[in-house]
């Protein structure tokens, strides 16, 4: 398999999961209407798609923090339950989420090491917003993993929504979200 073809396989269903995570963030960011007022945080999400099984190397899990897969095990089976059960987990939990490439949850919740500078190249010449609180600085750096697919965060702080993509972001401000077909 030469290089082009394993970016095919890499990157073939993981724009559509990206979206459909994305889309479930975006609804909650709505949904919410209490971004303005004093010492209320809002619902927060982390995600991570992942390419491999494998993540124990640069993630520990976080306790009892766990996605409820008796109620959600695949994004994709259902975005209304997906958001549902996203709403309750943004709530209630914390750490980050993670999804293999084909839309599998994984059950345990993850806090996400720091990547050792030596050990992903290109960690250094990250250019973070200063809007970037630990989970979008934690996204940012962990999406240069080779096997990290996309990062995908929701901001308690604000309701924006952020997605990362090799160390670049695209930042979705809440009154920017759903663009020319946002509800008013």
């Amino acid at each position: 398999m030469d290089a082009l073809d394993r970016v095919k396989k890499r990157y073939a269903t993981s724009q559509a999961l990206m979206d459909q995570i994305r889309y479930a963030a975006e609804s909650l960011s709505l949904q919410f209407d209490r971004w303005n007022e004093q010492h209320v945080s809002g619902p927060s999400l982390y995600f991570l798609i992942v390419a491999e099984m494998s993540f124990d190397g640069y993630t520990d899990p976080l306790g009892a923090n766990k996605w409820p897969t008796n109620r959600c095990k695949i994004v994709t089976e259902s975005l209304e339950t997906f958001t549902e059960v996203a709403r309750d987990v943004a709530i209630t939990r914390d750490g980050a989420i993670m999804v293999t490439a084909d839309g599998t949850i994984q059950e345990q919740m993850v806090r996400v090491r720091n990547p050792p500078r030596d050990e992903v190249p290109g960690i250094d010449e990250l250019n973070p917003a200063d809007w970037m609180g630990t989970k979008h600085l934690s996204a940012l750096e962990t999406s240069l993993r080779e096997d990290v697919i996309w990062a995908i965060t929701l901001s308690e702080e604000d309701g924006r929504v952020t997605t990362f993509l090799d160390g670049t972001y695209r930042d979705y401000p809440r009154d920017e979200i759903g663009g020319r077909w946002r509800p008013d």
